[in-house]
């Protein structure tokens, strides 16, 4: 992608013609290297770095489509206040005035940073130094809350540390891989590439997957455990014992490096006639499961944000680590628990003391000794002197006004936050909320009283630490556009503001590194987990130069070791004894406060091309042709049972909120549960926020919200009319109750309906805004309640609606394209299209294009390719069905060869086996 100079004014000069650029993907916590090569003309290309040691090279879907998501249209180029333009030295002075003016009537604990695993190292450091060391509360918490903080209480409480033992070659060196709560294939899909290469090198690796849902992950696994919500930690601690029934403990291991074995055992005891129904699963599959636990040596348990995002969350993670202590398999090539991030940073983070309840450094802010390092260190005024508001408990406390002042840098709590609605409304009460952000319209920024303009992916400098403790660096390779600034400058900034500059002084983020390794080594010598003080000499040309290293990295370490590094293999924890301590887990059920109709389960998550809350996937056409709109998966009996029919709307309601999304009726959902993704906003959809729906419990350990599981009951949308629309520009108004709104090439597609009846002339004129001199085609049966319109602006299609009393029936890819070739003489002037002779150019057969628009159909010579399944290529469902039905492809592979479909990233290939699953039988039939 190209930017437009001449759209904003950029504050340096290009860059020069051809350089390419290594620095890190800004989505999931596998942390891969990019190649970023701008041209002589400014088109900026993205490519997998193949020396980084995470990636080698591979991109999933998203991280090869970043050059799409480059655009400045929507960013936020200058500050604001009060909505009005403002200097950078008005806002900053605002906000150091505010908080301070707040600080000193109602102590430090009433103002608050909400910040972000989007957030560099950097960044993090001076927002965590700012608030802890010189405001004087621990009240900065990260949405990493909502990511990970489980897996953090539950390292410490059985380390000792938050420390991650493993890395990233011991899932391809493993006999058996348990993944856990963890949709690596979608949501971490360059190691899910990394796992399958191993399997398919040696197919005697097994893989386990345990989830409620059957997903794309699945598809590579010997054995699927759909465990019922809840579940996990019966599951582990029934495997617990049975590992020490059966001989598999290392009593050796046992004697010398842990604790609390036997209370342990105690706790996790839950009889065979029990388990089932704890777990929802067959005994016979929890047997297997076991048997080869028990029977290998080498094993990996992998876990994600099912295990994370529960109110037993830590629970879960130490029930999982205490079967490894139990074994003895910990810290040695292909074994050990791993927790897998969701964000770029959220490692970072932890680091640098991002969350609440840490200091930085990894260091505690419940120890006195800790607290008097790290204020002597900073040469801080003060230091906070315990732990401060988690995230759920944060806005709880904006919303009864013991906060406020908050500034919120680099997410979107309007949208990710459990009782979203409840977050919205604390802080439009508020008295003063700062955000700092890229992107000028969210739900978040709309309740701003001072926006600050951050550097974007691409622009800003710094580092990042990936799930298997690897730093790596993420440089600019584009000018920093209009007035916007890193956030670590803003912070540095308002703290200089507050009185606080020469503590703040650094001239660029290498500057900060070289604090925060110097931190990490004080007082340490191998005391802490974390230490990076053999990086702390660096200058500018070696952090430039600084490439990806896995910590620890301690001032005695080797330049140029590259050798994989892994924590407790020689017994030895950070704990005060130095020994691992096991963790009690009893099993206790789930209760969710069901009854009274809100009998199903919600499940939350992410889908494999969209990020967050897609301010950045969002702007590429590439990733929204794969899922377009809202959706819920429902069992096929539960759909039954409720009168919801396929592709039909439903709504999904909690004591909380409500949405409307798309119902997904498949037997890939376990009955009695409905999976929502996470993605859609105020800006993309009328009502799917489904976070406004997720109940605010919380696990009362890590103070992780329950993400994925809230009763809610689930009804039909009583639609009278659907519709489908698209529009070269982004629709200023949609007449609808239910919309939802995604980039397509050539502009913009719109799924809708409504209650009452439609007006449909209104309806078009908020889509598409057809001016005087537009050609207008119409095709309406009132009666029938079908309008189709097609409007033409100087020979171009600027828009289309199709309208009836059923989902429309049309081809979506049929339709894009004629909104993306633009000129209507393409449709049918053979000469310039290349199309096949019966799109002769001619008057007849332009009419007749014109009436196959309307009637959104292509007709033979342009079939409908359907729904997108490979977004490298665009390569849809309908086409990779007629390969494989026709016998011209019946493998993943042949379908590569044949269409290039999976041949890219590889993110669809479990898409496309699932498919020549369901549909090679036809050929043999």
């Amino acid at each position: 992608m190209k930017r437009d100079p001449d759209a904003f004014p950029l504050a340096s000069d290009p860059l020069p013609a051809s350089t390419t650029v290594r620095t890190t993907c800004p989505y999931c916590g596998v942390g891969c290297g990019v190649l970023a090569t701008t041209s002589a003309d400014g088109v900026v290309s993205v490519a997998g770095d193949p020396e980084h040691p995470a990636n080698f090279g591979r991109l999933c879907s998203k991280g090869a489509a970043l050059a799409e998501t480059l655009s400045l249209d929507d960013r936020l180029l200058h500050p604001e206040i009060g909505g009005a333009r403002a200097s950078w030295d008005d806002a900053l002075g605002l906000v150091a005035g505010r908080f301070a003016e707040t600080i000193a009537a109602h102590g430090p604990d009433s103002v608050a940073f909400y910040v972000s695993g989007q957030f560099l190292t950097e960044d993090y450091y001076a927002a965590n130094k700012l608030m802890k060391g010189f405001i004087g509360s621990g009240n900065i918490d990260t949405n990493s809350r909502l990511c990970m903080a489980s897996s953090v209480a539950g390292h410490k409480r059985a380390f000792g540390s938050d420390t991650v033992p493993g890395c990233y070659e011991d899932l391809e060196e493993a006999d058996l891989v348990v993944l856990v709560g963890s949709n690596l294939a979608w949501c971490h899909p360059v190691l899910f590439q990394r796992l399958s290469a191993a399997k398919a090198a040696r197919p005697e690796l097994r893989i386990v997957n345990i989830d409620p849902r059957r997903t794309a992950t699945s598809e590579l696994a010997d054995l699927q455990l759909a465990i019922a919500p809840g579940g996990d930690v019966a599951l582990f601690s029934a495997l617990l014992c049975h590992l020490a029934d059966v001989g598999a403990a290392d009593i050796r291991f046992i004697a010398r490096h842990t604790n609390g074995l036997a209370e342990t055992i105690d706790a996790a005891a839950i009889s065979p006639d029990e388990l089932p129904a704890a777990t929802g699963l067959a005994l016979a599959e929890i047997e297997t499961f076991f048997d080869w636990f028990a029977g290998t040596a080498k094993v990996v348990t992998v876990y994600s944000q099912g295990v994370n995002q529960s109110v037993t969350g830590t629970d879960k993670v130490n029930a999982i680590i205490n079967c490894h202590l139990l074994t003895g398999r910990i810290g040695r090539p292909g074994m050990g628990p791993f927790s897998v991030t969701g964000q770029p940073n959220a490692m970072g983070g932890r680091e640098v003391g991002g969350l609440a309840n840490q200091l930085a450094a990894h260091m505690d802010i419940g120890d006195a000794a800790a607290r008097e390092r790290v204020q002597r260190f900073w040469q801080a005024p003060t230091i906070a002197d315990r732990p401060g508001l988690k995230a759920v408990e944060m806005f709880e406390a904006v919303a009864d006004g013991r906060i406020k002042a908050i500034w919120i840098m680099a997410t979107n709590p309007v949208v990710s936050l459990p009782d979203a609605d409840a977050v919205r409304a604390a802080l439009a009460a508020c008295p003063f909320v700062v955000v700092s952000d890229v992107v000028r319209e969210t739900d978040t920024t709309a309740l701003a009283h001072v926006l600050l303009p951050a550097a974007a992916w691409g622009e800003k400098d710094g580092t990042v630490t990936n799930s298997e403790r690897r730093i790596s660096r993420q440089r600019g390779f584009l000018p920093l556009p209009g007035e916007a600034r890193p956030d670590w400058w803003q912070i540095a900034e308002v703290a200089r503001r507050m009185g606080f500059a020469d503590a703040f002084g650094w001239d660029g983020a290498g500057a900060i590194f070289r604090e925060h390794a110097a931190l990490s080594a004080a007082d340490n010598q191998g005391s802490r987990d974390f230490d990076i003080g053999g990086l702390a000499g660096l200058d500018d040309a070696g952090y430039d130069d600084l490439a990806p290293v896995q910590w620890p990295v301690p001032v005695t370490s080797q330049p140029g070791d590259t050798a994989p590094k892994r924590f407790f293999a020689d017994g030895r924890f950070f704990t005060p004894d130095g020994k691992a301590r096991f963790v009690p887990t009893p099993h206790r059920p789930l209760d969710l406060g069901a009854g009274n109709g809100f009998d199903m389960v919600l499940n939350t998550g992410r889908i494999r091309d969209q990020w967050h809350t897609m301010t950045r996937t969002g702007k590429t056409a590439r990733l929204t042709a794969h899922i377009a709109e809202p959706f819920a998966e429902i069992h096929p009996a539960d759909a039954a049972r409720l009168g919801i029919d396929a592709a039909g709307l439903v709504r999904i309601a909690s004591r909380h909120g409500s949405a409307v999304v798309r119902a997904l009726v498949t037997d890939r959902q376990r009955p009695g549960a409905v999976f929502v993704p996470m993605h859609w906003t105020g800006q993309t959809a009328s009502a799917a926020r489904i976070d406004a729906v997720v109940a605010p419990a919380t696990d009362p350990v890590s103070g992780q919200p329950g993400l994925k599981a809230t009763a809610v009951r689930v009804a039909p949308f009583a639609a009278s009319w659907y519709g489908f629309a698209v529009a070269a520009t982004r629709p200023g108004t949609i007449a609808a109750d239910y919309w939802a709104l995604a980039r397509a090439r050539g502009g913009f597609r719109v799924e809708l309906a409504g209650a009452a009846p439609v007006d449909a002339e209104q309806l078009l004129a908020g889509l598409v805004a057809p001016e005087p001199g537009d050609e207008v085609l119409r095709y309406q049966d009132a009666a029938a309640g079908i309008h189709r319109f097609a409007v033409f602006r100087a020979g171009r299609l600027i828009g289309a609606l199709f309208l009836g009393p059923r989902p429309v029936a049309v081809s979506r890819s049929y339709v894009i394209g004629e909104l993306a070739r633009g000129d209507a003489t393409a449709i049918c002037d053979v000469s310039r299209s290349g199309e096949d002779a019966d799109r002769a150019s001619s008057r007849e057969s332009g009419a007749g294009a014109r009436l196959r628009l309307l009637a959104g159909r292509g007709g033979a010579a342009e079939p409908d390719t359907g729904a997108v399944v490979c977004s490298c290529f665009d390569v849809g469902v309908n086409t990779i069905v007629a390969a494989v039905t026709s016998g011209a492809a019946i493998s993943v592979a042949a379908v590569g060869a044949a269409l290039k479909a999976g041949t890219n990233c590889g993110s669809c290939r479990s898409e496309i086996g699932r498919i020549i699953d369901a549909h090679r039988v036809q050929k043999a039939g």
